[in-house]
């Protein structure tokens, strides 16, 4: 079981920047310990996260032997993880004519596998335990799937049904998982954008852009989700809105997809 009288020690895929960073400041900010992880550079993963810079550690989290890594930095340093962040991940998408296998394969080896990868690396320690939490960030698109979008959709899609998965398998061992599901706000994630539907591209990041949402808003609706216990955290409003069309008004919902579907297609003509 889990120690309340101690502080967490969690860890965050692509804490470097944008969500990843503002959910480990939300986390030290309630006393927790964080373990920053990010291909990006970093301070040392020495450093003391008591005063001086966040501790952090470098993470591909396409590699095997990156996650073994933190996996044995994890067991020396703290001796057991409470939280895993799974949030690193990538921007992509692109019409079904447009977007090439190999964006498929990429887009699936980061955000979907990313998440396997993680997941698996830590259940043994989790069951062990008898404790954990795991908190896999997919998107609202992983719950309502735009036109245009069908890779990203689908591995998000994927992220929300391995969380709940994950939850039903590991609730004998007092282990929960919770899913992250915001639409658009503002980050840095479109720096990862790739593809061969540049058009579609330049419509994404204008939507990010123009987002009056940012990565502090998500990060403490996901700790107020948390709180509560919500597997499926949905945590801005414009996101709530649309699932809410989706599960209550199908027919509604089609039609948006559709005539959102259609003014991008004449807009690409």
């Amino acid at each position: 079981m889990t120690d309340t009288t101690r502080p967490r020690r969690i860890l965050i895929t692509g804490a470097a920047s944008g969500l990843g960073a503002a959910l480990a400041d939300a986390f030290e900010a309630r006393g927790d310990e964080v373990l920053r992880t990010d291909l990006a550079p970093g301070p040392s993963a020495a450093a003391a996260s008591d005063g001086g810079e966040p501790a952090y550690l470098p993470l591909d989290i396409t590699q095997d032997d990156d996650w073994a890594t933190a996996l044995a930095h994890v067991e020396r340093t703290w001796g057991g993880l409470d939280v895993l962040v799974n949030n690193a991940g990538v921007a992509g998408g692109g019409r079904l004519d447009v977007a090439t296998l190999d964006e498929w394969q990429w887009i699936t080896e980061i955000n979907l596998f990313g998440v396997v990868r993680g997941t698996r690396t830590f259940v043994p320690m989790f069951k062990r335990q008898g404790s954990g939490t795991i908190v896999n960030v997919a998107s609202l698109a992983g719950l309502v799937h735009p036109a245009g979008m069908a890779s990203y959709n689908a591995v998000k899609a994927a992220v929300v049904a391995l969380t709940e998965t994950t939850g039903h398998e590991l609730a004998a061992y007092g282990v929960t998982a919770h899913v992250v599901c915001p639409s658009y706000f503002r980050t840095n994630l479109m720096a990862s954008m790739r593809g061969a539907d540049a058009e579609l591209g330049a419509i994404i990041a204008g939507l990010v852009a123009s987002s009056s949402i940012t990565a502090d808003d998500i990060a403490a609706a996901v700790l107020e989700g948390l709180d509560r216990g919500d597997e499926i955290i949905v945590p801005d409003r414009p996101a709530r809105d649309a699932y809410a069309l989706k599960q209550h008004d199908r027919a509604a919902y089609d039609s948006v997809m559709r005539a959102q579907a259609t003014k991008l297609h004449r807009g690409m003509a």
